[in-house]
């Protein structure tokens, strides 16, 4: 066995597990910072809700090129290092955020950040798996996630004092200390679990990886103009590339993704259940806030405190699910979840000008409730269902589809929003004014949301089969 593996064997896993937990917090309290922010920084820099979205889908776009890398990176470099490379790297993503003159630099400083998070991501979820035995997965998943979801609890309400108070610029300031404290402390407490065999590095899937998801993702946000032939040329050269992948991936001695974890039928379904999740989750985080304060004309802080008891509730409930997952077994919860996030969505297709903050609140408490017993539980069983040399694979391999997807879902329902906000004010009598122009955020966000209805709920369906699928043992 490794040496580097061995000295796991004598490791503390509290203080392990804290370290990582502690970047991770940083990263993602960050990434639900700016999404309260967004309506403010469409009026600063005068951008359209098409063009700001990206520094939230870039952010998601970027951290999923570089979760198959991450994988591979693993296997060069030992756990302390690429830890304290991630944060650096996010280190210096976000002091070029606080300081950006421009919205140029400003994306630049998140694709940087963006970086960081995507390294750290993966090494966290294979480092868990590594330090507990299966039959525990369930609860150290779902302590992840209680840690990970402290992030959205106290973000919205936070970024919107910072941004009601202060200027927006303190979004970053405030992260800077918080990460270089998750640094020192790592330094201490984090140690190596994984075996180095260092691969060969096959630079032609990293290409097709970055082209293919670039395109297709890029592709998806021009909704408004799928009618230009550019849009199609671009989703077919990313869907080509996303082909060359697969191929590659396939004939190829040391693949960058092992696709043979999809031979599994739990975990392919659970991969479908990810992307569908994933698009609908961020696509509305990204949302609400453009509604709450462009129709409902809410603060931003008011904004995050109405959106802060969901999220609240599903901190408390990820150690919950994952410890009911442990006992009864993926379909006792996963189940329930989904029901209650298509309920929500069928409440939340029905927002209009008139709609309360009471009806928000409950909609945005029943969905966040739902994923608490969803993404977690689901991404445990099918990770369950592999051999334990594929299990980093399949965790990559979650991580890229989770980031994509939710990239692919902002730039796509953000897209759609706009187009059916533009096609109503294109039939009104009067275009410019205020009511008019709230009442097309409303048809846009109308239409987003029966959309994602239809979508959770066929993946409602298919859930019902993941308790057919029998659970293999560890190799």
């Amino acid at each position: 066995m490794n040496t580097q593996v061995q000295e796991a064997s004598g490791i503390k896993r509290g203080p392990m597990l804290a370290a990582l937990l502690i970047g991770a917090f940083v990263a993602f309290l960050n990434e639900n910072l700016l999404a309260n922010a967004l309506p403010l920084l469409m009026v600063e820099f005068e951008a359209a809700a098409s063009t700001i979205q990206w520094l939230s889908t870039g952010y998601m776009l970027v951290i999923g090129v570089l979760v198959p890398v991450t994988a591979l990176l693993q296997q060069w470099f030992t756990t302390r290092q690429m830890f304290m490379s991630a944060m650096a790297l996010f280190l210096a993503g976000t002091c070029l955020c606080a300081i950006s003159p421009g919205f140029g630099l400003l994306l630049i400083g998140r694709v940087i950040q963006a970086g960081g998070t995507g390294l750290l991501v993966p090494l966290m979820m294979n480092t868990i798996l590594a330090l507990y035995p299966p039959e525990r997965r369930g609860s150290a998943m779902g302590l992840m996630g209680l840690v990970i979801m402290v992030a959205p609890i106290i973000g919205p309400a936070l970024s919107g004092l910072i941004i009601d108070t202060f200027h927006w610029r303190w979004l970053f300031y405030m992260v800077i200390p918080v990460a270089l404290f998750s640094m020192i402390y790592a330094s201490f407490y984090l140690k190596n679990v994984t075996e180095l065999t260092k691969p060969r590095v096959d630079f032609w899937s990293i290409v097709m990886s970055t082209v293919g998801f670039g395109c297709v993702t890029y592709g998806f946000s021009q909704t408004s103009a799928w009618t230009a032939p550019e849009v199609y040329g671009l989703l077919a050269i990313g869907t080509l590339f996303l082909l060359l992948l697969v191929w590659r991936q396939l004939s190829i001695k040391d693949p960058l993704l092992d696709l043979s974890v999809f031979r599994h039928p739990a975990f392919s379904l659970v991969a479908v259940l990810i992307i569908v999740l994933m698009m609908v989750l961020f696509a509305t985080t990204t949302l609400l806030p453009i509604y709450l304060q462009n129709v409902m004309q809410l603060t931003a802080f008011a904004t995050g405190l109405l959106l802060m008891p969901g999220c609240i509730l599903n901190g408390i409930m990820m150690p919950v699910s994952g410890k009911l997952f442990d006992k009864f077994g993926p379909r006792f919860v996963i189940l329930p979840g989904l029901l209650l996030i298509t309920i929500s969505l069928w409440l939340f297709a029905g927002i209009d000008n008139d709609t309360t903050r009471g009806s928000v609140l409950f909609n945005h408490v029943l969905l966040f409730l739902g994923i608490s017993f969803v993404v977690m539980p689901a991404q445990t069983a099918g990770l369950n269902q592999l051999p334990r040399h594929l299990i980093p694979h399949g965790t990559t391999i979650y991580n890229t589809l989770q980031q994509i997807s939710g990239g692919i879902g902002i730039a796509l329902f953000v897209g759609i929003m706009s187009s059916g906000a533009n096609r109503y004010l294109r039939h009104s009598l009067e275009p410019a004014a205020m009511q008019e122009k709230s009442q097309s955020i409303v048809s846009g966000m109308q239409t987003v949301f029966w959309i994602e209805f239809i979508l959770v709920a066929l993946i409602l369906v298919m859930s019902w089969f993941i308790k057919k699928l029998p659970e293999q043992k560890s190799a």
